[in-house]
């Protein structure tokens, strides 16, 4: 018999070697951070005076940071900064946060475990509670790199022989963009909202129910959306067509192969229980449909934060994407969200 379930992320394709290290900040319950994925811990930054330009990246409700390695590895290792936040609003499967003190104390763990709804609660008041804090410890970890990469001292609460200082002078406020999937996808939408600083977003299959009403007239900045094939209703589908009033661009595509969980690294599960955990399989190859995603991230990035053109990837998935690729959304009311 084979294992259980076992997981492996194949290795970026990107110029770059990648790179990362785990970030805690401050003792309440605004963390950032980056994945830990198969790459060099504590890696540290390219030597160079160039500065790079910032992904913040928002997963989705019961996930985590490293739960999109494959994706933000595949950024960095094309010269992005790549910063994925374990959100402390109880939308993750578990997190932490150290307590606050004095110098003289120690710092002890405080678990924030995942928030389900109760019985009697209305779902649509506790998830629109957690979006806005979600989409302001986005807009707090640009500050915090911010910060950084002014050489102010941010004491990182973690182990790590990660040097924080080494962003000194690297980071481009200039070129900032948010990313997510799911929960993450509709806190990226408000994070546009909340702040300035991002120049666009990237969409992956955003759950559109936390989202108050009045806030899509406010989301005016481009934004490309991929969405799987099952995933969006109707309804939800019409809430995305109303952003953008004033015209920004806004993109939205459908890959047919692939479903909700396949935007995840549980797309690589294999093992006699990986379907139990993924659910519904993805008809195409798990790769495949990774790389289509981060093809079209990487040119809508490179378009909207005015860098060298990122047509080739495209061109090399060319066949694939004609078959599995619809500009647009077919409707389709099977989503449990």
């Amino acid at each position: 018999m084979g294992s259980a379930v076992s997981l492996r992320i194949p290795p970026a394709a990107g110029v770059h070697p990648v790179g990362c290290a785990d970030v805690l900040v401050g003792g309440g319950k605004e963390v950032t951070g980056n994945p830990k994925i198969p790459v060099t811990w504590n890696g540290s930054l390219l030597p160079g005076t160039d500065r790079k330009p910032l992904v913040i990246f928002s997963h989705g409700l019961g996930g985590f940071r490293t739960l999109y390695s494959f994706l933000c590895m595949e950024l960095a290792s094309r010269g992005f900064l790549v910063a994925a936040i374990e959100h402390r609003d109880g939308s993750a499967c578990a997190a932490y946060h150290f307590s606050e003190g004095d110098a003289s104390s120690s710092l002890q763990e405080i678990w924030v475990p995942y928030k389900r709804v109760q019985p009697g609660m209305k779902e649509f008041y506790l998830r629109n509670y957690q979006i806005h804090q979600r989409a302001s410890e986005c807009v707090r970890a640009v500050r915090i790199l911010e910060d950084i990469d002014k050489g102010r001292q941010v004491c990182n609460n973690m182990d790590s022989d990660f040097r924080l200082d080494s962003l000194k002078d690297r980071i481009d406020f200039n070129r900032v963009a948010v990313m997510g999937h799911s929960f993450g996808g509709a806190t990226a939408l408000l994070s546009l909202v909340k702040d300035n600083i991002f120049k666009c977003a990237v969409v992956l299959d955003a759950w559109m129910f936390p989202l108050e009403d009045t806030s899509y007239q406010y989301i005016q900045k481009p934004i490309l959306l991929i969405n799987t094939a099952s995933f969006q209703t109707g309804e939800s589908i019409q809430k995305i067509k109303r952003m953008n009033s004033g015209g920004a661009d806004l993109k939205y595509l459908t890959v047919k192969g692939c479903v909700h969980q396949t935007q995840t690294d549980l797309a690589f599960l294999t093992g006699y229980l990986a379907n139990k955990i993924m659910g519904p399989q993805a008809t195409m190859d798990p790769l495949q449909c990774l790389k289509i995603h981060v093809a079209f991230s990487l040119d809508f990035l490179h378009k909207y934060l005015d860098l060298a053109s990122c047509v080739p990837m495209l061109e090399d998935l060319k066949e694939v994407i004609q078959a599995q690729v619809i500009c647009g959304f077919p409707i389709r009311n099977d989503s449990k969200l």
